[in-house]
């Protein structure tokens, strides 16, 4: 890279300004395509960095953070072992956006995501390989199920609550030709259990993932009607009219 591009860039990266930092971005585009991905790390870090501005600070930035989130994507599969590492980074606002990166990237990820998740005994670490997994929109994902399933019953309440939601983002992606019976049993059963959770979080989501079962075709009749009978009662319309306050 010249080494003039690589200061303008730079400069242009470490601007607080959607416009410097947009332009960066596009520079950072046509360097890529003259220099190709692979050779491209110095201007990985400068983008990847954009993640850990935080778009509570900086609302006008959110355009530019899912920016950065899309040309980081761009850069090939060589850049899923780096995000992976970073999920680790200790930075709420980062890892969330490298989520988001590892998701976009799409089935490719699934593999060293699943293999990150088993090396893990950090439970917030666990979290956050859930969550980037439950943003990959491919059927391939049926390969992480057990892992959401296990984490779902976790007595850590993020982890639990993460992959109580993870599994209603799982069957989003997942056709129902393709969910083996053992694990769609497993799901209603874990969803079952966790709707009575000590946490309002946990309940509300675990509401919300049967409300996916049944969106995506899941559920037969029977337990379609269970469910409705069982959304009347979590909010007051039952002849009980107890509400749980997890829906407020």
């Amino acid at each position: 890279m010249p080494e003039n591009n690589y200061e303008t860039i730079q400069a242009l990266m470490a601007s607080t300004t959607p416009e410097e930092l947009h332009r960066g971005l596009v520079l950072v585009k046509q360097e890529i395509s003259r220099v190709g991905s692979e050779d491209a790390k110095p201007l990985f870090e400068m983008v990847s960095a954009i993640f850990y501005i935080d778009p509570l600070d900086h609302p006008e930035l959110v355009p530019i953070i899912d920016e950065a989130i899309s040309l980081v994507v761009g850069f090939g599969d060589w850049v899923i072992p780096i995000l992976i590492e970073n999920l680790d980074a200790g930075d709420l606002k980062a890892e969330l956006a490298i989520g988001h990166a590892l998701g976009r990237i799409g089935a490719d990820a699934i593999d060293p995501l699943v293999t990150e998740y088993q090396a893990a005994t950090d439970p917030g670490q666990r979290m956050f390989v859930l969550y980037a997994l439950g943003k990959i929109k491919s059927p391939k994902i049926v390969q992480a199920a057990p892992l959401a399933l296990e984490a779902a019953r976790s007595p850590d309440l993020e982890l639990r609550d993460t992959a109580t939601r993870a599994i209603g983002k799982f069957i989003e992606s997942i056709p129902p030709s393709e969910l083996p019976d053992e694990l769609l049993a497993a799901f209603i059963d874990t969803l079952q259990i966790n709707l009575a959770d000590p946490s309002p979080g946990v309940r509300a989501k675990a509401v919300r993932s049967f409300g996916k079962l049944a969106k995506f075709g899941f559920l037969n009749e029977a337990q379609r009607a269970q469910l409705k009978s069982l959304c009347e009662l979590v909010l007051g319309i039952d002849e009980n009219f107890e509400w749980d306050r997890a829906f407020a």
